[in-house]
């Protein structure tokens, strides 16, 4: 039989090359100001974004370096050489105190920008967990505790960030405002859903349509055991994030420079090459990541049954509600869910990564990426006696795809457009 783990890697490649930093951000940064360039990046492609302004200011345009400063705060592990933007590695998802700092020196480098300055906002996913600036009254243990809670929940990202926005200094539009006196461009990587600008990072220079209100909702809708002083903040109308017509947004403007839909696009074009029909099931999917699952199962039987030669790709971003005590992360558990569905079919072959490079995780840089399934990953749960629905049932699908040996290890890609999500019918 066909090795098509060579295949679904080449697709999965595809869609991460689409949107590398060095490949997207120069067409879009805007000419030498009269002042400083300012560079404020957030997220998992910060230090890229960072150093490909650098080239572009720095090497195009000869800029003097002297007039070119910034911070990029990213994931441990993601952070790449740079020669006048300080790069701090920071915790995700799990906010540290790195994380905590870097946020305090973005507002105060933010609040340094003058009339006739850049102020250039360089965003990818992961920029939450980065910026971490806990509002008043709020300690940051009882921050880490919060997003523990969502994390955990099974929440929809663009929750996670609503709840997130009202208890933050610099999330909600908030570091627009600090830094208002100057110029404000956001070039921003999406890896959200519907690509809304108020969720990438949770939008600290876009105006936020969520309320103090829906907040609050989400946190009794999932039952979340929050602190006083999280409850006490959420009432504070004093944390109500900024607003269309706010001043800060006079001078600012936001631009996409890469979506979640052209990588999937990538995807398709080489599935499409390989001579494989193929299914596009759209790059916003959202939804519990074991039942997404169930539902690309049959499709893929479906195809089989037809005797059809076929590729079914998606992107998005899934969750999973945390019920056991193991560990992985969405696309993980989608793939453990797929190979308990497929097992007895070995001419079905699947990968589900997510394009950063991590996929849940205590957030080392040795995090898997995913996981693949073939015939070799349905021969070995055989052999080794291996119970998929029990592992699932404990959220532990690393250890089981260690187990297995189909874990995907990458490595930081360096960008971050959520998952993508491969299966190929034979």
């Amino acid at each position: 039989m066909t090795d098509r783990r060579p295949l679904l890697r080449a697709i999965f490649d595809a869609a991460v090359a689409a949107a590398h930093p060095d490949v997207v951000l120069a067409q879009h940064l805007r000419p030498v100001p009269k002042g400083r360039v300012i560079c404020l990046a957030a997220g998992k492609g910060a230090a890229a974004m960072a150093a490909s302004a650098e080239k572009h200011y720095l090497d195009a345009l000869k800029l003097e370096p002297s007039r070119l400063v910034g911070i990029a705060t990213t994931r441990h592990g993601h952070g790449v050489p740079t020669r006048r933007i300080r790069v701090v590695e920071a915790g995700h998802p799990m906010p540290d105190a790195a994380g905590l700092k870097g946020a305090e020196d973005t507002l105060k480098l933010a609040a340094t920008a003058e009339a006739g300055d850049l102020l250039l906002v360089l965003l990818s996913g992961g920029g939450s967990a980065n910026w971490i600036a806990p509002a008043d009254g709020i300690s940051f243990e009882q921050k880490q505790k919060l997003t523990r809670a969502l994390l955990r929940s099974g929440a929809p990202i663009g929750e996670v960030n609503t709840v997130r926005k009202h208890l933050s200094r610099i999330k909600g539009g908030r570091l627009a405002r600090a830094g208002q006196r100057a110029e404000i461009v956001t070039l921003a990587i999406s890896d959200v859903p519907h690509d809304d600008p108020s969720a990438i990072a949770s939008g600290p220079t876009v105006p936020d349509p969520t309320t103090l209100a829906d907040a609050r909702a989400i946190v009794a809708r999932y039952k979340l055991d929050v602190d006083d002083a999280i409850r006490r903040a959420l009432d504070n109308p004093a944390n109500e994030s900024c607003k269309e017509g706010d001043a800060a947004f006079a001078r600012a403007r936001f631009e996409l420079i890469a979506r979640p839909r052209q990588s999937l696009d990538a995807a398709v074009k080489l599935a499409r090459d390989a001579g494989y029909e193929t299914i596009d099931l759209g790059a916003d999917l959202e939804g519990e990541a074991r039942e997404v699952a169930a539902h690309h199962a049959r499709l893929a039987l479906e195809a089989r049954a037809s005797g059809r030669r076929v590729a079914i790709l998606s992107g998005g971003e899934l969750t999973v509600t945390v019920r056991g005590n193991g560990h992985g992360g969405p696309n993980q558990e989608y793939a453990l869910a797929l190979a308990d569905l497929l097992k007895a079919t070995p001419d079905i072959a699947a990968l589900a990564g997510d394009t950063d490079g991590a996929d849940g995780g205590a957030g080392s840089a040795s995090d898997p990426a995913g996981a693949l399934i073939d015939a070799s990953t349905f021969a070995r749960m055989k052999a080794q006696n291996l119970d998929a629905a029990a592992y699932l049932a404990n959220n532990d699908a690393t250890a089981f795809f260690a187990a297995t040996g189909d874990l995907l290890q990458t490595g930081p890609t360096l960008t971050n457009m959520n998952d993508v999500r491969v299966i190929l019918i034979d």
